[in-house]
C-alpha cells in the first residue's frame, strides 16, 4: 500500500512558513485538497501568489479565538465539502526565566501550543464524525489528526521551560485524544523533531556560526534534517498505510534525544 492521500482534504495550520508550509506544499503535490491556515495573511499570499489550483485554498486568522476556529472549518467545507486530515503545525517558542513570576511566556505558549490545537482538534473531530454518519462501511477510516511537537519535552533547558512543558502536554493530549477518538475511527498521532533546515534555522546559521557544529556534535547521525524528512513522515501518518497506528509520538531527530538531555542546545 502506498502513502497516498490523493483526493483527501487536509487543513494545515502554521502553513505560511517553515515546516507547516513544507507539509502543506507536499500534500498539494500528493494530490490532496489543502487549506493553508495561518495568522499571517501577507505571508500566505506571498507563498501562494496567484495560485489558481482547485485543490488549494487559504485561511488567515487567529486560531486562539474560538470563532476563528469555527470560521476555518466553514471555509474548508465551503471550499472542499469535507475534511479528512488535520495537521496542527503551528508552534511558538519564547525563551523565559523560570523564576520570573511576571513573565507570561508560559501562558502564551500553553495557549498557542496546547489549547489552540486541542480546540481545533475537537472541532474538526466532530465534523469528521458527522461526515461518517452515513458511511456504508463501518470499518472505513473516518479521519486523522497529526500534531507537530518537539524533542524539547524530554530535554532540560530551564530558559525554554514553557516550550518544553507545552510540548510535553501536547504529547499527552495526543495520546489522550487517540484513545478517546479510536471508537470513532479517528487516528491521532504526533511527530516530534529536532533540528530541521527551515528558513528560520538557515537565518540563524548565517547569524551564528557556532550553531551548526553544536547541532552536529549532539546528533548521532551528524547532520540537520531536511524538510522532506518531516513531511514524508507526516504524509505516512496521514495515509491509510498507517491505518493501525494511533497514539504514537514519532521522533525524527537523528538520535539526538538519546544523548545527554541537559547539554544539547535546542534549535
Amino acid at each position: 500500500m502506498s502513502f497516498s492521500i490523493s483526493g483527501k482534504t487536509a487543513i494545515v495550520t502554521g502553513a505560511a512558513n517553515g515546516v507547516g508550509l513544507a507539509i502543506a506544499q507536499s500534500f498539494v503535490a500528493a494530490g490532496a485538497n489543502v487549506l493553508f491556515a495561518d495568522m499571517d495573511e501577507s505571508r500566505l499570499i506571498d507563498e501562494l501568489g496567484d495560485n489558481t489550483e482547485k485543490n488549494v485554498a487559504y485561511f488567515a486568522g487567529d486560531l486562539r479565538q474560538r470563532l476563528t476556529i469555527a470560521n476555518l472549518l466553514s471555509a474548508t467545507v465551503d471550499a472542499f465539502d469535507r475534511v479528512d486530515i488535520l495537521v496542527n503545525a503551528t508552534r511558538q517558542v519564547i525563551p523565559s526565566k523560570p523564576l520570573c513570576n511576571t513573565d507570561d511566556a508560559m501562558d502564551v505558549m500553553l495557549q498557542q501550543n496546547l489549547i489552540t490545537p486541542l480546540r481545533l482538534s475537537q472541532t474538526i473531530a466532530k465534523r469528521m464524525i458527522k461526515q461518517a454518519e452515513n458511511d456504508d462501511n463501518e470499518d472505513d477510516p473516518v479521519g486523522t489528526i497529526i500534531n507537530l511537537t518537539s524533542i524539547a519535552d524530554r530535554q532540560i533547558h530551564p530558559d525554554l521551560m514553557g516550550y518544553a512543558v507545552s510540548t510535553a502536554a501536547l504529547n499527552q493530549m495526543t495520546q489522550s485524544l487517540a484513545v478517546a477518538l479510536a471508537p470513532n475511527r479517528i487516528r491521532v498521532n504526533a511527530v516530534a523533531f529536532g533540528s530541521v533546515m527551515s528558513a528560520s534555522l538557515k537565518k540563524a546559521l548565517k547569524q551564528d556560526d557556532t550553531i551548526r557544529p553544536n547541532i552536529i556534535k549532539h546528533t548521532p547521525l551528524g547532520r540537520i534534517a531536511a524538510a522532506h524528512e518531516i513531511t514524508d513522515a507526516v504524509q505516512f501518518l496521514a495515509s491509510e498505510s498507517a491505518g493501525f497506528i494511533t497514539g504514537e509520538i514519532l521522533t525524527i531527530d537523528g538520535g539526538r534525544s538519546l544523548l545527554d538531555t541537559t547539554s544539547a542546545p535546542i534549535y
